[in-house]
């Protein structure tokens, strides 16, 4: 369920990239700004454990550093980590810097990553996060088929060489691998020995190894306060504290905002055309890994024939929905992965995301046509009905279908089982947010049957396509690599599982105390918050 949720979901929790778009060059750290700590609306946390959070993302990325980054340029850079290094892609030797600590005072050491590391892939414990180290030597003995049980409680991938280094061994190579250790994959952060020994206990007053510390403590309800560390041996952040208020839904945060009693909103598309009304050059558009497309029952012979698929594809006006629905924020899609994502093939998609009525009719001609209802399913509630109407009724005059039905399930859980019961009539709503920038994570997840995403491309997968991603995994160089998930996307798109719509753009509101806002990994980069004052 977690995984499908993830695919699911497009809030702000999956999925930004340091390299994203932003309102001006990065800013040196200086003045912490304002005394008042910067307020930032969060979703209800859920736990603070790293390994094991779904929704306290933007608390836990602020709390804990990853051990590489991304720079502007989509280069490569260390942030607990020295350096990432392997000869053969396979065998990787970390070494961290040395000075850092947890907010506790405690050195961070290899030691505490590989412990950490074993503990949130044993699958027992069932953390939630536990996956991202699934391409470790030793995950299947730690996670055996349902219904057995482990025969291993450590990774035989992971070694300890001494207080700063340790080794990682894959079971296949993965030139990529740099970067699965940036922001997003929280399942990677370190814990301090403690928190192993009594994880509840921990959790009741946590402490990281990032820029941020917790005051005191923390609820689910209650606003979390927390302060820059003043031992981080990172980048100083530019504001001295920040609070986050948890809130059930964006529409009350988004009223405070206009209020000035929070600093910080992300909001959807729907809502940005309001916004720009609202908060004038308080909106921020910042670029996004996440795409959003349709999914169909490939089990479904009505959609057997991938021409079927295409002609739906070509009968979408992208442009004009991102325009009426989204206020022109989003970005229509013409590849399988988001066009912010290093080395994105745009324009690899073709004629097929290309709006041409009279050729779609042509080609669902050819195909032999369409007969019954086509229902467009969706969720509920998710602010989501203008969307797909606006889809129904494209494809209902652009195809000349009779009956071209949006059609919401009551909830993500009614959502989920039916699709995985196989009893939609017809492409519904899916999306990934890729948790690192690289194509790899979008395609492997969404496209090989043992992808967390796979749920969404209606259980797609090809033997061609399987072999096309390990050899770019295993090219010699990074830039090999990355060029390598060009021929996967180009062989994905002979079989047309899906229908690409749009990359994503992950979108915020400012109150006037914040001059410039940044992302890094899928939320809001605090360290880099600049507020009005400080920028005066």
């Amino acid at each position: 369920m977690h995984s499908t949720a993830r695919l699911m979901i497009a809030a702000s929790a999956v999925l930004a990239l340091s390299l994203a778009g932003c309102s001006a060059s990065s800013p040196d750290a200086d003045d912490s700004g304002d005394a008042d700590p910067v307020r930032f609306a969060v979703e209800k946390p859920d736990s603070l454990v790293p390994a094991n959070q779904f929704t306290s993302y933007n608390i836990v990325i602020a709390m804990f550093s990853p051990l590489t980054a991304i720079d502007d340029a989509g280069e490569i850079t260390y942030v607990a980590a020295e350096s990432v290094e392997s000869d053969d892609a396979k065998l990787w030797t970390i070494t961290l810097r040395d000075g850092w600590t947890f907010h506790d005072g405690t050195p961070v050491t290899a030691q505490d990553y590989v412990d950490t590391w074993n503990h949130a892939a044993y699958g027992p414990n069932a953390w939630v996060n536990g996956a991202q180290l699934a391409g470790v030597v030793g995950y299947a003995d730690l996670n055996p088929a349902e219904g057995a049980e482990p025969t291993a409680t450590e990774l035989a991938g992971l070694t300890v060489v001494d207080d700063l280094t340790f080794t990682v061994e894959l079971d296949a190579p993965d030139r990529q691998f740099p970067l699965q250790l940036t922001a997003g994959q929280t399942g990677l952060y370190p814990l301090p020995s403690e928190a192993l020994a009594d994880i509840a206990a921990w959790e009741e007053a946590p402490v990281g190894n990032g820029p941020f510390a917790l005051v005191d403590g923390w609820s689910d309800t209650d606003p979390i306060e927390a302060v820059a560390y003043e031992d981080y041996a990172g980048t100083e952040p530019n504001i001295g504290a920040v609070t986050f208020v948890p809130y059930l839904d964006t529409a009350t945060a988004y009223t405070d905002a206009l209020a000035g009693e929070v600093d910080i909103v992300a909001i959807a598309g729907s809502q940005v055309a309001q916004a720009r009304t609202d908060f004038g050059e308080h909106v921020y558009e910042l670029d996004a890994p996440g795409v959003d497309f349709l999914g169909f029952d490939l089990t479904d012979p009505r959609f057997a024939d991938p021409r079927i698929r295409q002609a739906i594809s070509m009968a979408i006006d992208r442009e004009a929905i991102n325009d009426a629905i989204f206020g022109g924020s989003q970005v229509p899609a013409t590849s399988l992965t988001a066009p912010s994502m290093p080395g994105d093939p745009e324009g690899v998609c073709g004629e097929y995301c290309e709006f041409d009525p009279e050729a779609a009719q042509a080609l669902l001609e050819e195909a032999g046509g369409f007969d019954g209802e086509l229902a467009v399913h969706y969720i509920a509630n998710w602010g989501q009905d203008d969307l797909f109407e606006a889809i129904a009724n494209q494809l209902r005059q652009n195809l000349g279908i009779e009956s071209v039905v949006a059609t919401p399930s009551v909830d993500f859980a009614a959502f989920v089982d039916s699709v995985g019961a196989h009893e939609v009539n017809g492409p519904f709503r899916a999306r990934w947010g890729a948790l690192y920038p690289s194509q790899q994570n979008t395609l492997t997840a969404v496209y090989t049957a043992t992808g967390e995403g796979n749920f969404g491309s209606g259980g797609y997968s090809n033997p061609e396509v399987d072999a096309l991603l390990a050899e770019a995994n295993a090219a010699d160089t990074f830039e090999k690599s990355s060029e390598g998930y060009v021929k996967v996307q180009e062989r994905i798109l002979q079989d047309f599982p899906t229908v690409p719509l749009f990359g994503n753009r992950y979108l915020y509101v400012t109150s006037d105390r914040i001059s410039e806002l940044y992302t890094v990994s899928g939320s809001v980069d605090l360290t880099k918050v600049v507020t009005a004052s400080a920028a005066s």
